[in-house]
């Protein structure tokens, strides 16, 4: 075939390479930040514009044609010239300048954030970075922030969202509790001990009953709003609690609970901003900086 003959979208040719790379239309889908219909009809439409067939099904897993195998190749090229484009334009984010707010949970600006921004200082030292930690939602629309990152799709068609790798989160207690009261190895183990409020104690108290563990309000004896205040609470023994595992795993004198039967927390990372400030230019070094970290 003649591909220089076909007009690409690139758009296509990314949900393209991301469905080889994963082997799954969802797992594309959650790669990219789209949704899976979106993701197929990408490469439909590729499929279509070829007029080839790109994949096979079996299973749950597409396999690649012959057709698409000749195809691969090509495309990680065009992907490869496309990432030495994105770095010889990093070289000139050194000439970007202003201020830059980022609203965003007090956790996650305390523990995860602060290396995304020492290597965004090496990219774009001339930028001003004002971290917002609140655990409610900043209204980007009224400017009180430029980039927020949410667990939730935003639904302003006004708003930009891209979203990042899922998180998780798990059970954790400091080393000297677990010393004090024992190591659990059954969910049992758990029923009756102290934990920490990092939430509201009703949505706690929901979560942890969902996985079988028998705790009641005055089992919550210590809560706070600021889960920078709860974590440290917990890390000086007073109970257990709930983490994101970006932040549990990487706390010395913190272990993580793994019990039987109780799975980890998924949640959702949405990185947002106003449509039109997407377009600037310092917005969009910071954003794309932040969603390179979390990928």
């Amino acid at each position: 075939m003649n591909w220089s003959a076909v007009n690409f979208d690139w758009n296509q040719i990314r949900a393209f390479l991301a469905t080889v790379e994963e082997g799954t239309l969802s797992g594309a889908a959650r790669a990219l930040g789209l949704t899976q219909p979106t993701l197929g009809r990408q490469v439909s439409a590729l499929e279509d514009a070829l007029k080839i067939t790109l994949f096979e099904r079996v299973g749950k897993s597409l396999i690649l044609t012959g057709a698409g195998l000749d195809l691969v190749e090509h495309v990680r090229a065009m992907g490869q010239a496309a990432e030495r484009i994105s770095l010889s334009a990093a070289g000139h984010n050194q000439d970007v300048s202003g201020d830059v707010r980022i609203s965003v949970s007090d956790g996650f600006a305390a523990y995860v954030l602060p290396p995304i921004l020492k290597s965004l200082r090496s990219v774009a030292p001339g930028l001003t970075i004002e971290v917002i930690p609140e655990n409610r939602l900043s209204d980007l629309r009224r400017r009180e922030a430029d980039i927020a990152i949410r667990h939730v799709r935003p639904e302003d068609p006004e708003l930009f969202g891209k979203r990042l790798k899922d998180g998780s989160g798990s059970l954790y207690a400091a080393t000297s509790w677990l010393e004090e009261y024992g190591r659990p190895s059954r969910i049992e183990d758990l029923n009756g001990k102290d934990m920490i409020g990092m939430a509201r104690p009703e949505v706690m108290l929901a979560e942890i009953q969902k996985r079988g563990i028998n705790l009641t309000d005055p089992n919550i004896p210590f809560r706070c709003e600021s889960s920078n205040v709860a974590w440290e609470m917990l890390r000086a023994g007073l109970g257990f609690g709930i983490m994101s595992d970006l932040v549990g795993e990487t706390t010395p004198g913190v272990e993580r609970i793994d019990l039987p039967g109780v799975n980890r927390i998924s949640f959702p990372n949405w990185l947002i901003t106003h449509r039109e400030l997407h377009t600037s230019r310092r917005i969009r070094v910071v954003f794309d900086q932040i969603a390179k970290a979390l990928a």
